[in-house]
């Protein structure tokens, strides 16, 4: 009987350095922490509007019916970043041709030129549960300026419709005219400088 418990306590430190030894293995691998998943942008189900003053009496409201994009998220860490959101100039849309049309000359957009506004943005900032702010630059008229958009995750899930994992997001943004150089109606007062920006739009995951 002394001698198993001899045994016993010899064998308790050679357990306890094997338990200490594993532990240490165990910490010192490479954790798994899943890949952040790649989105593109539903072309089908994104709106892109945008507000523009007329001669102070109302807002003049336009979209952009060409857009495509993508972006990297993950939903576990909320890290957002490699957003890219490209706009064809040439498909901005007021409900009124004459206008339209003016708005894709060189007084303005110059779509012939410059057929695409691009959005770019390296990283973002987590500012709440399912709040995002996105510093990030503009690319327009062959000039490229800082644009910050603050973006909602409304909902991530599988669609309904084609079972596809999509994320939705609402967006809004606000720049300068002029600082692109479009200056036209600025110093008469006839077109507004400021325009916001109305984002909404559902990502499919790739």
């Amino acid at each position: 009987m002394n001698a198993i418990r001899t045994t016993t306590r010899r064998s308790l430190p050679g357990l306890l350095a094997a338990a200490l030894a594993l532990a240490a293995l165990f910490s010192a691998a490479p954790q798994a922490q899943a890949a952040p998943a790649r989105y593109q942008l539903d072309p089908d189900h994104i709106s892109m509007g945008f507000l523009v003053e007329h001669l102070g009496y109302a807002k003049v409201l336009g979209m952009f019916r060409a857009v495509r994009g993508s972006y990297s998220f993950d939903e576990e860490t909320g890290a957002l970043s490699d957003v890219r959101i490209e706009v064809d100039t040439r498909s901005v849309f007021t409900s009124h041709a004459k206008r339209d049309q003016h708005l894709m000359s060189a007084d303005f957009l110059n779509a012939s030129e410059f057929p695409r506004m691009v959005f770019t943005a390296a990283t973002a900032r987590k500012t709440g549960e399912r709040s995002f702010e996105i510093p990030g630059q503009l690319e327009l008229l062959g000039r490229s300026q800082p644009l910050t958009l603050t973006a909602t995750w409304n909902k991530s899930g599988i669609s309904p419709l084609d079972k596809t994992y999509v994320m939705g997001v609402s967006a809004r943004g606000s720049f300068k005219r002029s600082s692109y150089g479009m200056k036209y109606g600025v110093d008469n007062g006839w077109v507004g400088d400021e325009v916001p920006l109305i984002i909404e739009f559902e990502a499919k995951r790739q």
